[in-house]
């Protein structure tokens, strides 16, 4: 039985490059309706929970100062208690939230190396060689949110490759840079707020704890009245300063989710009309490699032969 000749001698045939996994498309318009619904109710509660820390500015005021009954006392532990639930619900909808956005954002990317091959990887040999449109590999998808550091500028690069592999030009318009800036300086400066000022507002209520308590001692030392009335204006400021920032950040989560939901129904939009001007579905992945041609076999006469 013949077998196919092996060439000519020192020459082996090169091992069948590696493939990449295929990719399919996968339209988005549901991920985001959902992801619009809870931004919605996170804004919302988020809200509401600020109106309700204004409401309750007076009578931190009138209890910093001492001027509470001990029937007001009891009402406003009760109401502190009756707020946790409300806080657990506003974690859970921005987690929720979260994980929705990741989830779209990596099929997204995703889908950008379907419609255009050139947005993905390229391999060459079954060697990576490079990424394409995008800067990050895909797994900054969900780093770039978690590493210390770089989740200041990496997730806005993700989203902008994102968004720039989908658009049908090459450059986004300068609507969509500002939506695309304009979410990205909201949101950060919301988590600025939000993480920066609660440690603030902590240190500072220890060190006024601290103060009371040195100032106490000192004037139980020399037989003084205690005068607590400058540290007093500091907790009302400082309460002041709690309200106004929360506010602010929840004004800035607002904008931020607009931004971002605008942004994603445009993206899915251009992807979409991207996939229908094919009228085919189009190759998954890179390009395939067309395989050597058979060196003839021992029943032939070879060319070294002739």
């Amino acid at each position: 039985m013949s077998q196919p000749y092996p060439g000519p001698p020192g020459h082996y045939p090169a091992p069948h490059p590696m493939m990449p996994p295929l990719r399919t498309y996968k339209p988005l318009r549901r991920i985001t309706v959902v992801f619009l619904v809870l931004m919605v109710l996170t804004t919302i509660v988020t809200l509401i929970q600020a109106a309700l820390m204004w409401r309750s500015y007076d009578d931190v005021k009138r209890f910093v100062y001492g001027l509470l009954s001990e029937d007001e006392v009891d009402r406003a532990a009760a109401s502190i208690a009756g707020s946790g639930p409300l806080l657990n619900l506003v974690g859970l909808l921005f987690l929720s939230t979260g994980v929705l956005f990741l989830v779209w954002l990596w099929q997204a990317r995703e889908n950008t190396e379907v419609f255009t091959p050139s947005a993905g990887v390229t391999y060459q040999g079954g060697q990576r060689l490079g990424s394409g449109m995008h800067r990050l590999d895909q797994g900054w998808v969900i780093g770039s949110w978690i590493c210390p550091l770089v989740q200041f500028w990496f997730p806005l690069q993700v989203v902008e490759d994102v968004v720039r592999a989908s658009a049908p030009t090459k450059k986004p318009g300068a609507r969509i840079r500002t939506l695309l800036y304009g979410w990205w300086a909201s949101w950060t400066t919301f988590w600025v707020i939000i993480v920066g000022g609660s440690g603030v507002a902590l240190i500072s209520f220890f060190v006024w704890i601290l103060r009371v308590v040195d100032r106490a001692e000192a004037a139980t030392e020399n037989s003084d009245y205690l005068d607590l009335y400058d540290l007093q204006d500091f907790m009302v400021r400082l309460a002041l300063t709690v309200n106004i920032g929360f506010t602010v950040a929840a004004v800035l989560l607002a904008v931020a989710g607009a931004a971002i939901v605008v942004l994603m129904f445009r993206t899915n939009a251009w992807q979409e009309e991207r996939m229908s001007s094919q009228h085919a579905e189009p190759p998954a992945g890179p390009p395939q490699y067309v395989p050597r041609p058979a060196f003839p076999s021992y029943t032939q006469p070879s060319p070294w032969q002739r």
